[in-house]
């Protein structure tokens, strides 16, 4: 079977079209993968009670890889807590409602996080975090790489990676996920 990514924007009423996702779309199908970048609903919450159905509605697989950004990158983890995929990019991630009642009401931090189980459903993560993220503390992604053993990249640059200013293109994710993936340039 053939490698599907499906890229997840961020809540407060992101789009597919926003910041790197185009860009990281666009240099991933060269590479022959097929990307899926839908408008996910309830992009003001992006509540898990409809991402999460949405991207199993996607038939996100264990051919899949999941690049989410935000929010996106919370409902990644929270969709390989009970489904198997091939592998995941987390970008500017968070594993608390940072006491903000609209994470809070988002539906991703009512339950304990299963760090084994995303761990054992997929073959690898990917993180990118920034220690400027001016609304996500850099300590909250620590924590996620501590529990997840993941790939882990931290720059001191780049806060939140788009939102907080426009970041139009993204080329150490398509490096990263062509390393994981062994493809040749």
């Amino acid at each position: 079977m053939s490698t599907k990514v499906i890229l997840i924007h961020g809540n407060g009423n992101s789009t597919p079209q926003d910041n790197w996702l185009p860009y990281v779309k666009e240099k991933l199908e060269a590479y022959g993968l097929t990307v899926l970048a839908p408008q996910f609903p309830d992009t003001q919450l992006a509540k898990a009670s409809s991402w999460l159905p949405f991207l199993k509605s996607l038939d996100a697989d264990q051919n899949t890889i999941i690049i989410g950004h935000s929010s996106g990158a919370v409902a990644a983890m929270r969709y390989a807590q009970q489904h198997k995929i091939l592998g995941s990019v987390l970008v500017g991630s968070m594993h608390t409602d940072l006491g903000i009642e609209s994470e809070k009401a988002s539906g991703y931090f009512d339950t304990d996080w299963n760090w084994q189980a995303i761990k054992d459903n997929q073959q690898w993560i990917i993180q990118f975090a920034s220690t400027d993220d001016p609304w996500i503390p850099i300590t909250e992604a620590r924590f996620i790489h501590k529990q997840l053993d993941t790939e882990y990249h931290e720059y001191k640059d780049q806060g939140h990676f788009g939102g907080d200013y426009h970041k139009p293109d993204f080329p150490e994710i398509v490096q990263a996920v062509r390393r994981k993936l062994q493809i040749k340039t």
